[in-house]
């Protein structure tokens, strides 16, 4: 590759700035080593330490499950969701988000988004209402809720369940209350790049208790009460199953990192807060990028998305910028042109879904940055467009 010229010099000739990675230290390793002494690397102790501290932030209840998309799949069966079911969802998302809806047996109904916030179109997702339609999962893009009051306006006049995929989102504020410590239910990933991580992870938030009992429940194959057991350090022998389960739990070694990341939660937002911001200034007065306009105050970021206006081929620029030793990614491709989701060819359009898709571009962001790098990016990137 090539060396890096001016912003970075000084640093190791060669070195990528990576897209995303996890952030970890002295601590996560020996959280880790703490529960490998111990020798008890199932569900237990740690997890439970993990989701009460995980309630303690939020201010409702957690439970912890073994990937955010677990932590979807489950929270839509608790609702009873399942065959001949609909869920409305914006089509600009990663496609866990429709595989979660599918693997209950519902359809996920495509919708549009907004376009300036890239977040679901609730105008567009009423219009798109059936009598089979039972609730409705937005989608926390990037950290930005969108139009979150009127989402849940629009689901209480048509009495569906409100999932939001908060996947993008933790850490982020509104209206003065932590996401996922309010509404109907939250879904949350905690995998290696995310803002806090647990190696894998994630959590439902919610206030429903049926539907937590039932999750947990769910995560450990449908055993009733086996996670009190399992707290304890031992199992259910004699049990019974009523519902469908799933080996869905989480194990003490992904709950003692995000322990220990749940610690350096502050210092993550903090810092992504600092890049986004930084990138801002410096990209805001280029003409043919558009930014996501984000209060950071209150957003914490999970990944920082551009538009890029005139591209004829946006391929050509991120093979470029990766020359320069800069990842990139696309986040994400419209899941109604995958062929398990392809929409039918009466299908209402998606225009603003796939006028973004065209120009998104998402810039490295994690918590391991420096402002040096982000001005080497930025400069980069605006010096290869005045070429294209």
């Amino acid at each position: 590759m090539a060396k890096r010229e001016g912003g970075l010099a000084g640093m190791i000739p060669g070195q990528v700035i990576r897209l995303s990675k996890s952030c970890i230290g002295d601590a996560e390793r020996r959280a880790v080593i703490g529960v490998l002494d111990r020798e008890y690397l199932g569900m237990g102790a740690e997890v439970q330490q993990f989701e009460q501290a995980l309630t303690e932030f939020f201010g409702r209840p957690a439970v912890c499950v073994v990937n955010g998309t677990a932590a979807l799949h489950l929270a839509l069966q608790a609702c009873g969701i399942g065959r001949g079911d609909e869920v409305l969802v914006p089509s600009l998302t990663y496609v866990a988000s429709f595989q979660a809806i599918s693997a209950t047996g519902a359809t996920p109904i495509a919708c549009d988004i907004d376009p300036d916030t890239l977040t679901l179109d609730w105008r567009d997702a009423e219009k798109r209402l059936s009598p089979n339609t039972k609730a409705v999962m937005p989608v926390h893009y990037s950290g930005g809720v969108g139009a979150l009051d009127e989402i849940y306006a629009f689901a209480h006049k048509h009495g569906l369940r409100v999932i939001e995929d908060a996947a993008h989102a933790f850490g982020t504020v509104y209206h003065g209350k932590q996401v996922g410590g309010f509404g109907d239910i939250a879904c949350f990933s905690f995998d290696g790049i995310k803002n806090i991580t647990s190696g894998e992870g994630g959590c439902i938030t919610a206030s429903d208790e049926a539907v937590l009992q039932r999750i947990r429940d769910a995560r450990l194959l449908g055993v009733e009460k086996d996670t009190e057991m399992r707290y304890s350090g031992g199992r259910s022998w004699e049990f019974q199953v009523r519902s469908q389960g799933w080996r869905f739990h989480m194990s003490n070694i992904m709950a003692s990192i995000g322990l220990a990341q749940l610690q350096r939660s502050n210092e993550f937002s903090k810092k992504r807060r600092k890049l986004a911001i930084s990138y801002d200034r410096l990209l805001s007065k280029y003409p043919r990028i558009k930014i996501i306009n984000h209060d950071y105050r209150q957003i914490v970021p999970h990944i920082y998305v551009i538009r890029v206006s005139g591209l004829a081929s946006k391929d050509e620029l991120r093979s470029l910028l990766l020359a320069q030793n800069i990842q990139t990614g696309i986040h994400y491709m419209p899941n109604h042109w995958l062929d398990l989701y392809k929409k039918p060819p009466n299908y209402p359009n998606l225009s603003s879904t796939e006028q973004a898709y065209r120009e998104i571009l998402s810039l490295p962001l994690h918590a391991d940055m420096t402002m040096k790098e982000v001005k080497y990016i930025c400069e980069t990137l605006i010096g290869i467009l005045d070429k294209m």
